[in-house]
Parts: C-alpha cells; sequence; structure tokens
C-alpha cells in the first residue's frame, strides 16, 4: 500500500506548488496501481495546510482516480490533526468512510527537544501518540466514527500512555476532554487499526492486546524507508511471533487488511499477494 512519507508536499511554500505536487504524485500512484491493481494500493496524499484544495484533492483522488484511502502527516506545520481548523477534512472522510493513513512527522519543537538525533527514534512515535491523543480530547474521532484511521508502528508510544490519557481525560479543569471521559479513550483507542511497521514482536503484540482486538491489527512494512535488512528482520520476527493463534497470524497478515480493503480479495489480489 504505497504513500508519501514525511515532509509529504508541505516542505514547498508556495500553495500553487503543492497542490500541482500532490496531483501528480497522486496520478502516478494511480497509473501504477491500475498497472497492477493486484500487488499495490495507493493513499492520496493532501496539499495541507490549504483545506479547500485538500477536499478537492480527497474528491478527485477517491471518486476519479480510486485511490484506497488518504494519508496524513501527524501534524500539518505544526498545527495537530484535532485542531478545529482541519474539522472539514474530517467531515469529509467520515462522510466517505474513508480509510486515513498517519504517517508520523517531526514535531514543530524538533531542534528543542531532539537531541540531535534523527526525529525517527523518539520524536516520530511521540508525535503518534500526541496527535491521537489530541484528536480523543479534541472529539473529532468521537464525531466522525466512520473513518478507519490505521496507526503505524504498532501505536507510537500510544500503548505506553494509554492508561495516562484515559486517567487524565475526566479532569474537570481541562479546558477541552472527551465527553465520555475514560470510556470514550478506550473506546476510540480500540476502534483504531495498528500496524506493525518495525514493530513485529511478542511484545507489540501484547501491548496492542491492551488497546484493540487482533482483528485491528495489520502487517506494515515501511519500505524503503527502512532499509532492506531492517524489512527483512521484521518480516522475520513476524513469522517467528508465538503470542498469536494461527488464525489470527493469519488475520495479521492479510486477512484483516482485506476486510478494510475487500477489493483485493474480489479481484484475487490476496492470493497474489500472500
Amino acid at each position: 500500500m504505497l504513500s508519501v512519507s514525511s515532509p509529504t508536499v508541505g516542505f514547498l511554500k508556495d500553495p500553487l506548488a503543492r497542490r500541482r505536487l500532490a496531483r501528480e504524485v497522486n496520478e502516478f500512484a494511480a497509473t501504477l496501481v491500475k498497472s497492477k491493481p493486484n500487488r499495490f494500493g495507493a493513499f492520496a496524499t493532501l496539499p495541507l495546510p490549504d483545506i479547500q484544495a485538500s477536499l478537492d484533492e480527497i474528491g478527485y483522488a477517491l471518486e476519479v482516480l480510486h485511490l484506497d484511502g488518504v494519508v496524513m502527516e501527524t501534524n500539518v506545520h505544526g498545527i495537530y490533526l484535532g485542531d478545529a481548523r482541519l474539522d472539514p477534512i474530517f467531515a469529509d472522510l467520515n462522510r466517505r468512510r474513508a480509510t486515513l493513513f498517519l504517517h508520523p512527522t517531526s514535531p514543530p519543537c524538533l531542534e528543542a527537544v531532539g537531541l540531535g538525533r534523527p526525529a525517527p527514534i523518539l520524536e516520530f512515535p511521540m508525535d503518534t501518540a500526541r496527535t491521537v491523543t489530541d484528536l480523543i480530547f479534541a472529539g473529532t474521532l468521537a464525531r466522525y466514527p466512520d473513518i478507519r484511521m490505521i496507526i503505524p508502528h504498532a501505536g507510537g508510544a500510544l500503548s505506553a500512555v494509554a492508561e495516562r490519557i484515559a486517567a487524565f481525560s475526566s479532569l474537570p479543569f481541562l479546558n477541552q476532554r472527551p465527553a465520555g471521559g475514560a470510556a470514550e479513550v478506550n473506546r476510540v483507542l480500540a476502534s483504531l487499526y495498528y500496524d506493525l511497521a518495525g514493530s513485529a514482536s511478542d511484545a507489540a503484540i501484547e501491548r496492542l492486546r491492551r488497546l484493540t482486538s487482533t482483528t485491528h491489527i495489520l502487517f506494515g512494512s515501511d519500505f524503503p524507508f527502512t532499509p532492506a535488512a531492517g524489512i527483512e528482520a521484521n518480516v522475520e520476527s513476524f513469522r517467528t511471533l508465538t503470542g498469536l493463534t494461527i488464525s489470527e497470524h493469519e488475520a495479521i497478515a492479510k486477512g484483516n487488511a482485506i476486510r478494510l480493503f475487500p477489493r483485493f480479495a474480489i479481484s484475487g489480489g490476496a492470493e497474489r499477494r500472500s
């Protein structure tokens, strides 16, 4: 499943250039998917932070190009996903019952907190937890429950802080908090999908079991940004997981993804991709 990673098209300062590059990327992806529909799918890139242009691109990508969903970064130039300015995007995705793939990016304060180390080490998993927490406290995912959202890297730091998020969710002095308190936090976390990019281990599976069911866990590769040796190691780790039944293992390998993207089963892609 193809998607454009950080920094997506946001490195371009000119809004028109962002729109043009997003369209070019999406049309390229659509051509590739069309040429090998049993092998590839793709998530559409959006020219954020331009809201109207992004809404236009969602319509074009899903209705004309027939891409499989949309990818968004954990923040858009410091705007986290629970921000009200992004509500039109979530409303449109919810109306379409679309799949949204989240990809981490650096927080705006990376220079202050990164300690000179690459952002993927700590800041990517932390920014994943930060933006999902923002979505929960803003009530976005409760208002738009028909979005199928995929969180990468076994949820990043989410599994480590999930109980803390729930515990703080009912504090009366917070200006913004989930209306349903801890129950809403747990319900939303359970509704999300989590991939195993760089995270195929028994420990990760057990952490995810505390958040959701194995029906919401998907295999992920992170290729090509993870070197080939890292991909091979993750695949081997997945093959040797011991904490899953055979049916759970097969579901994570392909069955859960096919339920999200049934066209692969219809086209026969499930057998070719196994």
